[in-house]
């Protein structure tokens, strides 16, 4: 998805001159092909992301489009008020793109770590939330909304999904609904091959289309790539009486240090851990 980012971030400030590129001095290598090309509108600001926020939304009060890249923690959880207060509350349109939520970064620890980004910025009126799983899916919704002048966080990871995916029901089923959000997607097919159950994806975590759940089962097992139970208070809005287990980034310090795939296991998150579980909650 990096790769997919530099591309399509290029590609927009070649199209439109309002755009303006920070880093939080991570990307620069990547982006070395848009410090040449618009040196006027790439800045490397470095470790400073609440004064890059306020910066940006400087920006944006002067009618400039800012993109700001940087690692997960800092940009949602050093930042957030500045979210909130610069671009949330002045109704500011900006676009936030991170890497590392989760333990992406797993051999870093807790410092590095951000399970909680998705859950903080849904708490800010008017913030979008998008989670994609596939580095097309980024690239669509990026030039979909990158101009429409609202707050728009985009959550790269750094794993994806074999296939790019339209949001809404992948396939039929009738004993229960298994929601998933972005990268999941992969190992809840896996988990589920062979289970008579609904899969309905989604790729942006603040806005829940409500009319997928109308005629598939009210047991409900969200798996989501941040903290367990993110979602559950949108879904359970959205179709009323339900049944909602919830799958996600045990809410606990991840203390242990490894590889993704061994925070994976001690999670509970692979394909395996999560068809166990939802054969518990749905009983098929």
């Amino acid at each position: 998805m990096r790769a997919q980012l530099v591309k399509t971030v290029l590609e927009t400030m070649k199209n439109d001159e309002r755009v303006v590129l920070l880093l939080g001095d991570i990307g620069v290598y990547g982006f070395r092909e848009a410090f040449k090309q618009f040196p006027k509108r790439v800045y490397n600001i470095g470790i400073l992301e609440q004064a890059s926020i306020s910066l940006a939304a400087g920006l944006a009060i002067e009618g400039m489009i800012p993109v700001f890249h940087t690692i997960a923690p800092f940009m949602v959880e050093r930042a957030l008020e500045q979210l909130k207060v610069d671009f949330g509350y002045q109704g500011l349109g900006g676009n936030f793109i991170s890497i590392g939520g989760s333990y992406d970064y797993s051999q870093l620890g807790c410092t590095h770590h951000c399970p909680g980004d998705v859950q903080a910025l849904k708490t800010i009126p008017g913030m979008r939330v998008a989670v994609p799983g596939h580095s097309r899916e980024f690239d669509a919704a990026f030039k979909t909304v990158y101009a429409n002048g609202k707050p728009t966080y985009f959550r790269l990871s750094e794993r994806s999904n074999a296939d790019c995916h339209m949001n809404g029901i992948l396939r039929a089923g009738t004993q229960g609904t298994v929601v998933v959000f972005g990268p999941m997607l992969d190992r809840v097919l896996e988990a589920c091959v062979d289970l008579n159950v609904a899969v309905i994806y989604h790729t942006w975590a603040a806005e829940f289309n409500p009319a997928w759940l109308q005629n598939v089962s009210k047991k409900i097992v969200v798996v989501e790539p941040f903290y367990e139970g993110t979602m559950s208070y949108d879904i359970q809005k959205a179709v009323g009486q339900a049944e909602i287990h919830s799958i996600g980034v045990p809410r606990k310090f991840l203390t242990s240090y490894g590889t993704i795939e061994e925070q994976d296991e001690a999670c509970g998150l692979t394909a395996d851990n999560i068809r166990a579980r939802i054969k518990e909650h749905i009983n098929v």
